[in-house]
């Protein structure tokens, strides 16, 4: 065995791999199959379109992933400490999912020294303790009639690093004391997605058999269903989610084996490009490598061509989002004297009844759009206000499906900035994180021609179509 790989060693990276970063084995892996790394991670852009991943340089990537293992193996005696934020992506959020848990990770010389796991609930009752008054946003206000935010909505921003700055915020302002060199956000579909590696799971005490097909709704199962109701001792109700305790060490002892790393290299990649690990650094040098390879799960400030990004905030207090499925169509338009664009964003809530967790799906949607664009039209869409964020404009709005409703064709039409011209046309679109794969079609028209593309928003997509070259 490599001298590094010392078992202790081997579960302390594993641990990283699924709490942490999520780059150790990745580092391992690529360090010596350069050349098979580099075929898998590249693409080719069409001469005359494309909608292709925004595919990290893969050099980048191996030096990302390098520093990251460096930072967290360093024999430099200091405790470093991460926030855990763990996201339910069944209730989605603008930052990848309902933020029900936290866990506090401790390293030491490449060691982990502790960990402590809590329910966001607790920390929100120390807020409410100390008399902590915050006005939440402005869709929570109107819509679940909150009248404090708190620690488990604080990820309403599509952007991590404002939704990690924020977390951070709560948790000193509920008394907590530690000081964190970084922060993680981990989304739910992660642990199907593990499972896939570990095969099935039992755990002592619980006769549930978690696997990658449904061991999220299990779990949550397991730790909503039963607690429900003013009868429940609030003991019990802190105390319900100690199993995931238990499945985290299972799933320790069966991936913290050297055999297992080049299949957790490809998983560590893979959720970190689709936004379901993101992750956040205090050290400013490890954050602006972080952000070179799009693991921030940031929204991009600086794009100068045409934009998209839409962002759902589930506002039933259910997890329906299980059931919703979702299809983007959208259309730029430039054969008018203005340029147009027009999204329509498709929503069908398949759940067969509503239950305990399941309910007709009531969100609040933002369209981020190219800054200065202007609203013509909407439909199947309430309450509408434009506002600007993140170097965008934003129409804001709320979308209600009904259980059973399959075509709920929710519709944006909105003027561009003169600044997106037909000439070689791009246009980026960023995916939120937690929604899962969304099918995507793209429709540009000119003057002389149209175009259409279709892909998965499995993660941001660009699309460029080189119109200038062409005509030569």
């Amino acid at each position: 065995m490599h001298p590094f790989l010392t078992k202790g060693r081997i579960i302390t990276i594993a641990l990283a791999v699924l709490i942490v970063i999520g780059g150790a084995y990745l580092f391992f892996y690529i360090k010596d199959h350069k050349t098979e790394f580099a075929a898998s991670s590249l693409n080719l852009f069409q001469k005359v379109s494309a909608l292709l991943p925004l595919a990290p340089d893969t050099k980048k990537e191996i030096e990302v992933v390098n520093a990251l293992v460096a930072a967290l193996t360093k024999q430099d005696n200091t405790v470093h400490s991460f926030l855990i934020l763990l996201q339910n992506s069944d209730e989605l959020r603008p930052g990848g999912g309902f933020l029900g848990q936290y866990a506090i990770v401790k390293v030491k010389n490449g060691e982990v020294l502790s960990t402590f796991v809590e329910d966001a609930n607790l920390l929100d009752q120390r807020l409410k303790a100390a008399n902590v008054k915050i006005t939440p946003p402005y869709p929570f206000l109107r819509k679940l009639q909150l009248k404090r935010w708190g620690f488990r909505d604080s990820n309403f921003s599509p952007d991590f690093p404002i939704n990690a700055d924020k977390a951070q915020y709560f948790y000193r302002l509920a008394g907590g004391y530690e000081k964190f060199d970084g922060v993680i956000a981990v989304n739910s579909l992660t642990f199907n997605r593990i499972l896939e590696l570990t095969g099935p799971i039992q755990v002592p005490g619980d006769s549930n058999v978690y696997t990658s097909t449904d061991g999220a709704q299990k779990l949550e199962e397991r730790v909503e269903k039963a607690y429900l109701g003013e009868d429940v001792p609030a003991e019990l109700k802190q105390n319900r989610k100690l199993i995931m305790k238990k499945i985290a060490a299972e799933i320790m002892k069966r991936v913290a084996t050297v055999s297992n790393i080049p299949r957790l290299a490809e998983f560590a990649q893979t959720e970190l490009r689709n936004k379901d690990v993101m992750l956040y650094f205090k050290d400013p040098a490890l954050q602006t490598l972080v952000e070179s390879v799009h693991w921030d799960g940031g929204v991009v400030k600086d794009w100068g061509g045409d934009y998209l990004m839409l962002v759902d905030a589930n506002m039933g207090a259910l997890k329906t989002d299980y059931y919703v499925k979702r299809t983007l169509d959208y259309t730029v338009d430039f054969t008018g004297e203005k340029p147009t664009g027009t999204i329509v964003y498709t929503y069908s809530n398949t759940a067969p009844f509503g239950n305990w967790r399941t309910s007709d799906y009531h969100t609040y949607l933002r369209a981020f759009v190219p800054q200065g664009s202007r609203l013509l039209e909407r439909k199947w869409i309430n309450a509408v206000i434009t506002n600007e964020d993140l170097n965008k404009t934003y129409f804001g709005g709320f979308v209600d499906v009904e259980i059973g409703q399959s075509d709920v064709q929710t519709t944006l039409t909105y003027e561009l900035p003169d600044t997106i011209t037909p000439d070689n046309y791009r246009l980026l679109i960023q995916k939120q994180s937690g929604v899962g794969t969304l099918p995507v079609t793209v429709h540009l028209k000119t003057k002389s021609q149209e175009y259409t593309q279709t892909a998965e928003l499995l993660k941001d997509l660009n699309f460029s179509i080189q119109t200038v070259d062409e005509k030569k």
